[in-house]
C-alpha cells in the first residue's frame, strides 16, 4: 500500500515546481543537499528506500526556513549514536518538532509512526516520555495551524490515502505508559 514510489511522486507534484526539491532515495545515511551548478536542484535524500525515513527527512524540509535550505543538512549539528546523557536531552529537544510533523505526515498516509530517540548504543532514556512531547507538539500544531508547506504536502497525502482533512486531535488519542519509564 505504501510505495516510495507515489511519495517521491506525491512531493514532486507539490513542491518541485515551487521550491525546486526533489525527493531521492539514497543508499546510505540521509542528507539534505542544496542545489548546486552540478545538480540544480534541492535534494532531500532518504535512507535506503524507507517510506519512514522519506517522511522524517521530509518533515525536517517542513520546518527548515529559506536560509537553513541554503545549506548541507541545514547548517545543524547532528551527534550520531552514542550519545551521553546532556547530548540526548539536545538531540531529542531539537527532534520534538521534526518528529511531530513526521508523526502528522505519517497519519495523513496512513502510514504507522514511532518515535525514535536514534541513540541505541548511548545513554538510555525514557522514550515514552520523548514520545509524550512529541504528542504535546502534534496537538499544538493542529490547534495552531500548519505552515504552508507542511498543509500543502498534508492535504495532498490526505487526498492521495483518503484520509481525514482537515486533522483533528481525535486522530492522535496516546496514552503515557509511565510504568515502563520507571525501569529507566
Amino acid at each position: 500500500m505504501h510505495q516510495i514510489a507515489d511519495l517521491i511522486s506525491i512531493f514532486e507534484n507539490t513542491f518541485y515546481q515551487s521550491h525546486n526539491t526533489r525527493l531521492i532515495k539514497g543508499d546510505c545515511e540521509p542528507v539534505y543537499l542544496p542545489a548546486t551548478q552540478d545538480i540544480p536542484y534541492h535534494q532531500i535524500v532518504f535512507a535506503h528506500g524507507f517510506y519512514a525515513s522519506a517522511l522524517h527527512e521530509i518533515a525536517h524540509w517542513l520546518v527548515a526556513g529559506i536560509d537553513r535550505r541554503q545549506q548541507e543538512d541545514y547548517g545543524y549539528w547532528y551527534c550520531p549514536d552514542g550519545r551521553d546523557k546532556h547530548q540526548q536531552a539536545e538531540f531529542e529537544s531539537v527532534e520534538v518538532k521534526p518528529q511531530a510533523i513526521e508523526w502528522l505526515l505519517s497519519t495523513a498516509a496512513g502510514f504507522p509512526f514511532n518515535v525514535s530517540v536514534d541513540n541505541l548504543n548511548g545513554e538510555q532514556t525514557c522514550r515514552f516520555d520523548f514520545q509524550k512531547r512529541v504528542h504535546q507538539r502534534v496537538l499544538t500544531l493542529i490547534e495552531s495551524g500548519f505552515n504552508a508547506r507542511t498543509q500543502s504536502l498534508l492535504i495532498a497525502l490526505t487526498r492521495f490515502y483518503h484520509t481525514p482533512w482537515p486533522m483533528t486531535a481525535n486522530q492522535f488519542d496516546w496514552q503515557h505508559p509511565q510504568e515502563f519509564c520507571d525501569a529507566v
